[in-house]
């Protein structure tokens, strides 16, 4: 009997266990318990909240953005970065959205699974027995609350150290002018659209943690393949076809920080990228369902 027939044997028994039930195996908590535990995920939650101490200082050494505009060169939140704790809680979001963001979503979702794997628990987990859609879906919630944590996490430490360092006010614009409202709404939406640009990360790492026994393969892979979307991105030769990259929308939440707000792009982007998820969050269960666990 190969191990995918004595798995499904040991989960039609389970069935008929009195008082057993699917939906109360792994619960929630208990994986996000073992999730914060885990020494990577504090040593990412300090990386993050230690990146605004760090612009800071360098901020403060060179002696602030604003001393270097009216180059020529383009203008982006960096150049309005010390006005005030909004404008600095921007300019983290700008500097990391594009990488940085990238690795606490990959390695929360690329190492949920294969790690379990690697320590060849996965099978005893299994065997307890926990459904394998119940047991994926709770370690994929999971992961994705930690990486929504991690992205808000940046954010809300650079508008505390912002406001600390450099003051609380409007959030003024690169191009000139301010928001008059206040920029909380905006900066939580920016935000957000941020969460949902990395669904594609989390989508490949997730599928790539169900495929193989080493994490470091699963959250690496990710890492790569959201690079090469940024490299195919830049090839303008492709023209339209590169509204179909996630990638190419991952600035959008730009949009929202402009004086008439505009949704155009992250509508777009939002499909794109929640689309692709949808597929490679799929793909993932189809085939750890059929997947024969030895480890």
């Amino acid at each position: 009997m190969s191990v995918r027939s004595e798995a499904r044997t040991q989960d039609a028994a389970a069935e008929g266990a009195p008082g057993y039930r699917a939906r109360h195996t792994l619960p929630l908590r208990v994986e996000a318990l073992r999730q914060w535990r885990r020494r990577r995920t504090l040593v990412m939650g300090g990386v993050l909240a230690a990146l605004p101490f760090v612009l800071v200082i360098a901020f403060a050494v060179g002696g602030g953005p604003s001393d270097d505009r009216g180059g020529g060169g383009r203008i982006t939140p960096i150049d309005v970065a010390t006005a005030s704790g909004a404008n600095f809680a921007v300019t983290c979001l700008f500097v990391s959205a594009g990488f940085l963001l990238v690795v606490p979503v990959a390695l929360f979702c690329g190492d949920t699974v294969a790690s379990e794997a690697s320590w060849s628990s996965l099978r005893y987990l299994l065997a307890a027995p926990v459904p394998r859609w119940r047991l994926l879906w709770s370690k994929l919630v999971v992961a994705l609350a930690f990486s929504l944590a991690a992205i808000v996490l940046l954010p809300l430490t650079a508008l505390a150290v912002g406001t600390a360092a450099y003051g609380w006010g409007p959030l003024q614009l690169p191009t000139g002018g301010e928001l008059g409202a206040s920029p909380l709404p905006r900066l939580a939406l920016a935000t957000g659209y941020v969460f949902v640009s990395q669904l594609v990360t989390a989508g490949l790492a997730f599928w790539l943690s169900t495929r193989t026994d080493a994490p470091l393969g699963a959250v690496g892979g990710a890492v790569g393949l959201t690079i090469a979307g940024n490299v195919l991105d830049a090839v303008t030769a492709l023209g339209d076809w590169r509204e179909f990259l996630p990638a190419h929308w991952q600035f959008a939440w730009l949009d929202a920080l402009q004086p008439q707000l505009e949704w155009g792009g992250m509508v777009r982007g939002a499909a794109v990228s929640a689309s692709c998820a949808l597929v490679l969050f799929a793909l993932s269960f189809r085939g750890f369902a059929r997947k024969d666990i030895t480890s």
